[in-house]
C-alpha cells in the first residue's frame, strides 16, 4: 500500500533511512502530500495554535574566513562589497526592532575574526541588559567549545548552525578540504551540551544532493533533535562555482517542511526568505506546510544588498517597519497571526495523537 510509509511517519514520528528514501520517492504524489501537510498543520496548531513568531535578523558582517563553494560572501569572492556594523549600529537595530515588537534578535554573520570572543561577549551582555525580556540568537559559524561557553555565559540563548548536509561525501562537494562535516556536527553537540536552544538545517536541491543525502539529513535531525530547523531551497550565486546550477525545488522544500514538523512536532520551523525569493507566496506556503517562524530583516538598508548569500534575495530595500508590516499581512493571509513574543519551544504534551 503506497501510503504505508507515510502512515508510519505519522504514527511513530520517525522512519529508518530506507523508509525515508521510500517516502521521498512519493514526494510528488498529491495524496501523500495532502496527508502529510494535514498532519503537519494539526501538530503545528496543537503546540503553537495560530501564532507565528518573528526573529529580527541583524546581518552584522559579510566578511568570512571560509570559502564554501555555494556562498556569495565566501572569502574567495573578490567582487563582494564588504562591511561590518559597529556596536552602536547593532544596538540601533535592536532598539528599532524592539519598538516594532520583536522579542528575538538574531546576530548573523560570516566567520569574521574582527569580532573577537571578547567583542561578541560584550555585545551580548549589552543587548541582554537592555532587553532582558528578549531572546538573543547567534549565527556566526563554527567556534571552539570555550567560545560557545563564553557566549552562553554572557547571555546568548540560541544558536543557529545549519549542518548543510549530513552526508560526508556531499559535504565535501560543497566545502573546501579544511572544512569537515565531523567538525560541524561536533559544534552542534557542543552547543547542545551548553544549554543553547540549537538550530540545524540544510539546503534543498544543493549541487550533488541525492535522495540518500536528504534521508541522511532526516535521520540526523531525528537523532540530534534540535529545537529549530532551518531549511530552504538552494539558490545559486553568480560569484560561485555553482552559478549555473539549477535552483532547488519549492515544492520539495514544502514537502520536507511537513515531514520535519511530523518528525519533530514541537520544533521551531521558519518559512525562509529563500522560499519567498523563488516563489512570491513561498513564505505563506511554508506556513501552510507546518512552519511557524518568520525572520524579517532589521539590518540597515544600506548594507542589505551586500549580505548577498545568493542571487535575487528579497526584502533588501525595505525598512524594518515595512518588512514587519508586509509580513504581518502575509501571515494573516495564510490564516495565522504574527505575535510579539520570544517564541520558545513549546513544552505542551500531546495527549491525543489522532488515532
Amino acid at each position: 500500500m503506497k501510503n504505508s510509509v507515510a502512515d508510519r511517519l505519522i504514527q511513530n514520528h520517525d522512519l529508518t533511512k530506507p523508509e525515508f528514501m521510500e517516502l521521498l520517492d512519493l514526494s510528488e504524489d498529491s495524496g501523500i502530500r495532502e496527508m502529510l501537510t494535514r498532519e503537519a498543520v494539526r501538530l503545528r496548531k496543537l503546540y503553537y495554535g495560530d501564532k507565528v513568531y518573528t526573529r529580527g535578523l541583524i546581518e552584522f558582517t559579510n566578511y568570512c574566513k571560509n570559502n564554501c563553494y555555494y556562498c556569495g560572501i565566501r572569502r574567495g569572492n573578490k567582487d563582494a562589497v564588504r562591511y561590518r556594523l559597529t556596536k552602536e549600529e547593532i544596538l540601533d537595530c535592536c532598539a528599532q526592532g524592539y519598538l516594532l515588537g520583536f522579542r528575538t534578535f538574531v546576530l548573523q554573520g560570516g566567520e569574521d575574526a574582527y569580532y573577537t570572543d571578547e567583542i561578541m561577549a560584550d555585545l551580548i551582555r549589552e543587548i541582554k541588559s537592555r532587553y532582558p525580556d528578549c531572546a538573543l540568537t547567534l549565527s556566526i559559524g563554527e567556534k571552539s567549545y570555550e567560545s560557545y561557553r563564553l557566549f552562553r555565559e554572557a547571555g546568548a540563548d540560541r544558536y543557529l548552525l545549519r549542518h548543510e548536509t549530513a552526508n560526508s561525501e556531499h559535504y565535501a562537494r560543497l566545502h573546501p578540504a579544511q572544512m569537515s562535516l565531523s567538525a560541524r556536527i561536533q559544534c552542534l553537540y557542543d552547543l547542545k551540551s551548553l544549554g543553547y536552544q540549537v538550530g540545524a538545517g540544510f539546503m534543498v536541491g544543493s549541487p550533488g544532493q541525492t535522495k540518500e543525502c536528504l534521508a541522511d539529513d532526516l535521520v540526523f535531525l531525528k537523532e540530534f533533535e534540535p529545537q529549530m530547523v532551518g531549511i530552504g531551497p538552494f539558490i545559486p550565486h553568480h560569484g560561485t562555482r555553482y552559478a549555473k546550477e539549477k535552483a532547488g525545488s519549492v515544492e520539495l522544500t514544502l514537502f520536507l517542511l511537513s515531514v520535519i514538523r511530523i518528525l519533530l512536532p514541537q520544533v521551531l520551523l521558519p518559512a525562509t526568505t529563500a522560499l519567498g525569493t523563488l516563489d512570491p507566496r513561498g513564505r505563506e506556503k511554508g506556513l501552510s506546510a507546518g512552519a511557524n517562524v518568520v525572520m524579517p530583516n532589521l539590518s540597515p538598508v544600506t548594507h542589505r544588498k551586500q549580505y548577498d548569500l545568493y542571487d535575487n534575495k528579497i526584502c533588501t530595500g525595505e525598512e524594518a517597519a515595512e518588512c514587519r508590516g508586509c509580513l504581518e499581512r502575509r501571515v494573516k493571509s495564510a490564516g495565522y497571526r504574527l505575535v510579539n513574543e520570544r517564541g520558545d519551544v513549546s513544552c505542551k504534551k500531546e495527549v491525543d495523537n489522532g488515532f
